[in-house]
C-alpha cells in the first residue's frame, strides 16, 4: 500500500465538488405507530407527582401535512386525577395527578399518525419587509431570553443577510442557509441559546431553532418554535451513480415554523440540513422558544417536606412502526450555494447571495480553505523528518459514558423534570451493511491508533479497522488492517467509549490527503457507532456505506461517525 504520496491535484478537484445545494422534488407518505413509555421511580420523601402530555394535533402546510388517527394513554397505577386544557397557542395539554403515590408509575401514550410530505415548486410572493401583520402573530416576533431578537449582534447579522432581498423567501433561504454553513452540532453545548450559537457556531437542535428564530424576529417575520420526535427510519435520494441516505436518531428534536402571509406556517429543520421537515417527524408541541415548550412529558413531584430526600429517576423510551412507507424522490440539480449540504425543494426565486458579505467566520482548521493554503505548502516529500510531536486529529465530541435512557434535565428549585434532546445518534454496524469514514489530514503524520466511538454490547468473534487512500471520493481497493481486537470481554459500561485500534507496529507515515477509516469483523460481535449530526470536520460526502459483498460503497450518509486519529506529527 503506497501510504506516503502527495494528494494535492486531486484534493483541490475533489473539494470542489463538495459544496451544493441539492434541489429535490417528490414525496413521501406514511402510516406510523409509535409510543412514548416513562417508568418513574419515586423515593420515600414525595407524597404526589404530575405528569403531563400534549396532544399532538392535525397541521398541514405546502410541504408537510399530519393526521392523527388515535391517541391511546395507558397508566398504571390509575391516577386520582386527570385535567385537560389549551394553552395560548393552541396545544392541548393533558395533566395526570397522583397522590399517596406507589413506589413506581408507568405512563405510555401510543398513537398512529399519516404523515405525508410533498416537494413541490414553493411560491411565495411576499415582499419584504412584511406588512400588516395580525396581532396573532404578535408573540412570535418577541425576544426572549433564548430567542434575543432585540441583541444588537443578531440585528447587524440579520440585516446583511437581508440585504438587498426584495421578498420574504429570499430572507428566510439566506437565513437558514448561513446557519446550515457556520454552525456545527454540538450534542451537549454549554447553553442554549441564540447568542451562544452565534458567538460559538455550535449546539444542538435547540441552538440551531433559537438561532433562525432570533434572525428572523430581529427581521420582523414570525417564527415559532415547533417540539416533537424524530423517527430512525432512513429515505433515499438518488444523485448521479449514488443515493444520499437521510436518517435522524429517534428521539425529541426542536425546529422551527415561519409565517408566510400567502402560504401560512411552514416547517424548516437547519440542524439537519433541510429546507422542510421530512414525514420522519411528529410535530407535537409549539412556542416561542423551548422553555415555553416544555409541557410534552413534564413530571412535577410534591415533596412530604423532610430534608435530605431523593428526586424521582424518569427512564423513557421511544418506540416506532413504520406501518406503512412510500417515497420517491428526484433530484433536478445541484447549486453551488453552500459549503456544507442543503436539501431543498424547488423555490420560485433564488435568493441573493450572502456569500461575499461582511459577516465574521469562527475557522475551522478543517476548512477548504485552509486545506488549500496547506496542501499547496506541502508539495514536498518527508524523508528525514522527525515524528516527535503529540497529534490528535478527528470528529472527537461526543458524550462518553452517557446513560441515554435516563438523560432528563432535573430542576430540584422547581420540583420538576424537563424533557430533553439528548438523542442516541449510533448506528449499528456490525450486521449486513458496512460502514466506512473519510479524515482528512493536513499535514505529515507517523500513524500509531485510530480510535472509534463505539458501545459493544457483546456477541463473539473479532473486530478491526482497515485504512484506505482516497480513491475518486472512495477507498481504494488497497487497505492496511490494524490490530485485531476480541469482542469478549470488551463489553464496558453503559454508552459510549473510545475503542483504540492499534496500527503502531506498522510505522505507516500519512502524508497530507484524504483517507477513510472502514469498520471490520469476523463472528457475531454486536455494536454501534456514534455519530454527529451534520459534517462537524469531514466533507459533505465523507461517510458511506454499502451492503457487504457490493463493490461500490454507493449510499453516502448525512452525518459523520466519531473518531480520532492519534500519532506523532513533526517538529515543525
Amino acid at each position: 500500500m503506497k501510504i506516503l504520496v502527495t494528494l494535492l491535484s486531486l484534493l483541490l478537484i475533489y473539494f470542489d465538488s463538495l459544496s451544493q445545494e441539492l434541489i429535490i422534488s417528490g414525496g413521501q407518505e406514511s402510516t406510523i405507530a409509535y409510543s412514548v413509555e416513562q417508568i418513574i421511580e419515586l423515593p420515600d420523601n414525595i407524597k404526589g407527582i404530575r405528569v403531563s402530555f400534549v396532544k399532538p394535533q392535525n397541521f398541514q402546510s405546502e410541504t408537510y401535512i399530519q393526521e392523527i388517527n388515535s391517541v391511546d394513554v395507558k397508566l398504571n397505577p390509575t391516577p386520582v386525577k386527570e385535567e385537560k386544557l389549551t394553552d395560548v397557542y393552541g396545544n392541548v395539554i393533558h395533566h395526570y395527578h397522583w397522590e399517596n403515590y406507589p413506589r413506581t408509575v408507568i405512563f405510555k401514550i401510543m398513537i398512529q399518525a399519516k404523515n405525508t410530505v410533498k416537494l413541490d415548486k414553493i411560491r411565495s410572493e411576499v415582499n419584504f419587509p412584511l406588512e400588516n401583520l395580525s396581532p396573532e402573530f404578535a408573540p412570535y416576533l418577541e425576544p426572549t431570553d433564548l430567542v434575543q431578537a432585540r441583541n444588537q449582534q443578531i440585528i447587524e447579522h440579520a440585516r446583511k443577510l437581508a440585504h438587498d432581498c426584495e421578498l420574504e423567501i429570499e430572507v428566510v433561504q439566506n437565513v437558514l442557509r448561513f446557519i446550515v454553513d457556520h454552525l456545527r452540532y454540538d450534542l451537549v453545548p454549554e447553553r442554549y441559546d441564540a447568542l451562544y450559537a452565534l458567538e460559538e457556531r455550535r449546539g444542538n437542535c435547540q441552538n440551531y431553532s433559537h438561532l433562525a428564530a432570533a434572525f428572523l424576529r430581529a427581521l420582523s417575520i414570525p417564527v415559532r418554535i415547533v417540539n416533537g420526535l424524530t423517527f430512525k427510519k432512513n429515505y433515499l435520494v438518488p444523485v448521479d451513480e449514488s443515493e444520499y441516505s437521510f436518517d435522524m436518531a429517534q428521539g425529541r428534536h426542536s425546529w422551527i415554523e415561519v409565517y408566510f402571509p400567502d402560504l401560512g406556517w411552514i416547517p424548516f429543520d437547519a440542524q439537519q440540513t433541510e429546507f422542510f421537515v421530512s414525514n420522519r417527524y411528529l410535530r407535537i408541541e409549539v412556542g416561542k422558544d423551548n422553555n415555553e415548550t416544555i409541557q410534552d412529558g413534564l413530571v412535577k413531584w410534591t415533596s412530604a417536606g423532610e430534608a435530605g430526600g431523593g428526586v424521582p429517576r424518569l427512564e423513557e423510551m421511544i418506540g416506532s412502526e413504520f406501518l406503512a412507507d412510500r417515497y420517491s424522490f428526484v433530484a433536478q440539480e445541484k447549486v453551488p450555494s453552500t459549503r456544507k449540504l442543503l436539501l431543498t425543494p424547488p423555490i420560485e426565486v433564488q435568493p441573493v447571495s450572502y456569500a461575499a458579505r461582511d459577516i465574521p467566520e469562527v475557522q475551522d482548521s478543517a476548512s477548504e480553505e485552509n486545506l488549500k493554503e496547506q496542501q499547496v505548502q506541502d508539495q514536498y516529500n518527508y524523508p528525514g523528518l522527525t515524528y516527535e510531536r503529540s497529534f490528535e486529529s478527528g470528529n472527537i465530541h461526543f458524550p462518553q459514558q452517557f446513560d441515554f435512557l435516563a438523560a432528563h434535565f432535573v430542576d430540584e428549585k422547581t420540583d420538576q423534570i424537563k424533557r430533553q434532546f439528548m438523542v442516541e445518534t449510533a448506528e449499528y454496524v456490525t450486521g449486513r451493511e458496512q460502514f466506512t469514514q473519510m479524515f482528512v489530514l493536513q499535514e505529515p503524520i507517523l500513524l500509531k491508533n485510530i480510535g472509534l466511538a463505539l458501545h459493544i454490547f457483546g456477541g463473539e468473534g473479532l473486530i478491526w479497522v482497515d485504512l484506505s487512500e482516497d480513491d475518486g471520493g472512495q477507498p481504494s481497493l488497497q487497505n492496511f488492517s490494524s490490530k485485531k481486537q476480541v469482542v469478549r470481554g470488551m463489553r464496558g459500561s453503559k454508552g459510549y467509549n473510545w475503542v483504540d485500534f492499534n496500527f503502531s507496529e506498522a510505522g505507516l507515515i500519512l502524508s497530507p490527503g484524504n483517507y477513510w477509516i472502514t469498520l471490520n469483523y469476523s463472528g457475531t460481535p454486536i455494536v454501534n457507532w456514534f455519530y454527529s449530526y451534520g459534517k462537524p470536520v469531514g466533507p459533505v460526502e465523507g461517510t458511506r456505506s454499502r451492503q457487504f459483498g457490493e463493490e461500490k460503497w454507493g449510499k453516502i450518509l448525512n452525518f459523520e461517525f466519531n473518531y480520532r486519529v492519534l500519532g506523532l506529527g513533526t517538529a515543525d
